[in-house]
Parts: C-alpha cells; sequence; structure tokens
C-alpha cells in the first residue's frame, strides 16, 4: 500500500479519535464553567503535535515494520508543548482559586479559530504567532515525512526529520510568550 496514503488515514482515525473525546470529554477545551466551553490553546497545541508524531511513527511502524528511534528535537518538541499546557492549566487553576479575577475562558465558545487566537481583549498578536508558527511547522513535519517515506526507505530513522534547535529556540520562545502574556489575561 502506498505510505502516504497509510499516513493520511492514520493521521485522519486518529483525528476522528480526538474529536470524539473533545465532544465527549472536553479534551480540547479550556476549564471552564461555560454550557460552550472555549477550546484552549495549549491542549490543541500538544494534540496537534500529538498526532502528527503519534500518524508518522505508526506510519513507519506499519509500513516499515521496524519503529524508528526519535531524535532528541521531537522529544524537545513534545516537551514544549506538554510544557505550554502545564503551564496554562497550573495558571487556569491559579485564575480559578482567585475569587476577584474574571475568567473569560467562562464565557462560551465563539469558533474554533476565535477561542485559540483570542485573549480578553480580542484576537491577539502572541496568540497569533504562536498559532501560525505550529501550523507552518506541523506542515513542514508532515510534507518532510512524506516526502521521507519514498526515498529513505532502508533507513527509517531518517523519515521522521530533525528539528534544527534554533527552529526549536523560535517554537519554544512563541510558546513561552504565549504562557507568560496568559498569566495576566485575567487580571485586566
Amino acid at each position: 500500500m502506498n505510505p502516504q496514503l497509510v499516513f493520511w488515514l492514520i493521521f485522519i482515525a486518529l483525528l476522528v479519535i480526538v474529536i470524539y473525546f473533545d465532544v465527549r470529554y472536553s479534551m480540547l477545551r479550556d476549564i471552564s464553567s461555560a454550557n460552550r466551553k472555549p477550546y484552549s490553546f495549549a491542549r490543541v497545541q500538544l494534540t496537534w503535535w500529538s498526532v502528527i508524531i503519534l500518524a508518522s511513527f505508526i506510519t513507519i511502524l506499519a509500513v516499515k515494520g521496524i519503529a524508528p528511534t526519535f531524535d532528541t528535537s521531537t522529544l524537545i518538541l513534545l516537551g514544549i508543548s506538554s510544557a505550554t499546557t502545564a503551564a496554562a492549566r497550573i495558571i487556569d487553576r491559579s485564575d480559578q482559586s482567585n475569587p476577584n479575577i474574571i475568567r473569560t475562558q467562562n464565557q462560551n465558545s465563539e469558533n474554533f479559530i476565535l477561542d485559540i487566537l483570542s485573549d480578553e481583549k480580542g484576537v491577539s498578536i502572541h496568540r497569533f504567532q504562536t498559532v501560525v508558527f505550529n501550523i507552518v511547522f506541523g506542515i513542514w513535519f508532515i510534507c518532510t515525512v512524506l516526502y521521507y517515506l519514498s526515498h529513505f526507505p532502508d533507513n527509517v530513522d531518517k523519515i521522521i526529520p530533525v528539528i534544527a534547535e534554533n527552529n526549536l529556540i523560535l517554537l519554544g520562545l512563541s510558546s513561552g510568550t504565549y504562557a507568560a502574556l496568559k498569566a495576566n489575561e485575567n487580571k485586566g
């Protein structure tokens, strides 16, 4: 079977699972008292990278029959997303425990895009930057995996791309800026 087709089937299957868990358990949503909980950028970011990396790994395993070894850069990328989610969760819990704070996360979801791009004042540049960087690097990662699937058939460790250190720094700074500014979102 075509390796690229296998990738997309696995990717879509994982997205369906994510959508199911979001509908059933609000997996991608903020901690909120709203009827329609808004989407959490941090949770969406962690899910985005998890789905991409997991789809790549499962595809290589299914097509080549061998589990690839992740490069350190891939683990750092997941670590950045995990740290962003953890920081956002800590900030949300802290805000929840403060009775003087009116949480914007307790407002109903507008829609997926506006929820992840907006803070208490509307669409913000730091969120926009982080979303765009993650989308662009995610698409690059997918395209590289799809290309390498057919060009390195004998070396599975060459299929998942190595992310340059400066690109990881860029993604880390972008996520760090999001987390730092999130700390003040509900404080007026």
